[in-house]
């Protein structure tokens, strides 16, 4: 006889030739050489030595076991005293029932939306983030979700989870804020065939992301090619010198002429206007005699003017002086005295009538 002794948090099974016979909590026990006992700690998982349905036949063995089955499509997390242990994925489980609270939750990974109370912080384990498939959407995008190919819903700013498993999902992403297109180097002919390049800009913003999206194949092209258009569609129809006087109204056109269209597109035009109109090399040296001549003749308008009035002034005074003998007085003196101050030494050579004269003059100034 042999003595086998089961400590606490230990169970043994007993096998007899093979078979199995029953299970033995704590205590002490003896046996004949013929039977085998194996000794299982109850903290740790249990793996059958012998076929597990076999076992399970009996009740109070089933009864002191955890029994998990997974499905191909399925995980189960196992939490021990409220801590995530594992994931386990298809296949069969067994533990011991024990002062270890264990726990398990039950998932389908068959399907896309995950349904099961599990929170952030846990999908977001180790553990279960390779059967979770993760996008994030930004608070100035929103996003467009697919599943096999099939559009399915429009997602706001936001973490969102899904089980990773054979179904196609896809998020396109589409910025919401205010853009800006560049429609730069359009060669286009005024009406009477000058050709002009052009560089523009405009600003819009989404705001339909169903119709950007999955009504029109690349929108931003196709909102480039309505800007190309409205802009020839203006330039085309002015002769060169009207659309330089008309360059200010070109905005209010444009954005007349694309909203609609652009409407259609899902988009918002803000604002649009012209960076550059670039002339060819003749036109722009025509253009630069022509600027030199309206500066000459502006200059000339302005110099006669300027002479005119002169004269004007020269001939009021000069009535003034006839009608007046004293203010013709009072102009001599002026000059004499201008002579004067720019004059520090005066000879003269006369005789005396002369210096009486001049004694007059300079007697009379003061």
């Amino acid at each position: 006889m042999k003595n086998i002794h089961v400590n606490a948090y230990e169970v043994a099974l007993v096998f007899k030739k093979g078979v199995y016979q029953r299970m033995l909590k704590e205590g002490n026990y003896w046996f004949w050489k013929n039977e085998n006992v194996n000794k299982y700690n109850i903290t740790q998982p249990f793996v059958a030595p012998v076929e597990l349905n076999i076992l399970l036949q009996d009740a109070v063995l089933a009864d002191a076991l955890h029994v998990v089955d997974v499905k191909d499509n399925e995980i189960v997390l196992h939490y021990e005293n409220g801590l995530l242990k594992q994931v386990l994925a298809a296949g069969r489980y067994t533990f011991w029932k024990s002062v270890i609270q264990r726990n398990f939750v039950r998932a389908d990974i068959g399907k896309v939306e995950i349904t099961e109370n599990i929170d952030r912080s846990t999908l977001q384990n180790k553990l279960v983030a390779p059967y979770v498939r993760t996008f994030i959407v930004e608070s100035h995008e929103q996003g467009v979700l697919y599943i096999d190919g099939k559009f399915v819903q429009t997602l706001d700013a936001g973490v969102y989870n899904w089980w990773k498993n054979g179904i196609a999902i896809q998020v396109n992403k589409l910025d919401m804020r205010q853009q800006q297109a560049e429609i730069n180097g359009q060669e286009i002919l005024t009406k009477d065939k000058a050709a002009l390049r052009i560089n523009a800009w405009a600003q819009y913003i989404v705001k339909d992301v169903e119709k950007a999206v999955l009504q029109n194949k690349d929108f931003s092209y196709q909102l480039y090619v309505v800007f190309q258009l409205a802009l020839r569609e203006y330039v085309g129809g002015l002769p060169f010198d009207e659309l330089l006087e008309k360059k200010d109204s070109i905005t209010t056109f444009i954005l007349e002429a694309v909203k609609e269209n652009a409407e259609a597109l899902g988009v918002e035009v803000n604002g649009f206007g012209i960076r550059d109109i670039i002339l060819p090399g003749d036109v722009k040296e025509i253009m630069n005699q022509v600027l030199i001549a309206e500066k000459k003749a502006q200059a000339n308008i302005i110099m006669r003017r300027e002479e005119t009035a002169s004269t004007r002034s020269l001939l009021n005074t000069a009535k003034l002086m006839e009608e007046n003998a004293m203010l013709w007085k009072l102009k001599e003196m002026e000059y004499v005295e201008k002579i004067a101050d720019k004059i520090s030494n005066i000879s003269v050579n006369g005789n005396g009538v002369l210096l009486d004269q001049l004694k007059q003059i300079l007697i009379s100034q003061k």
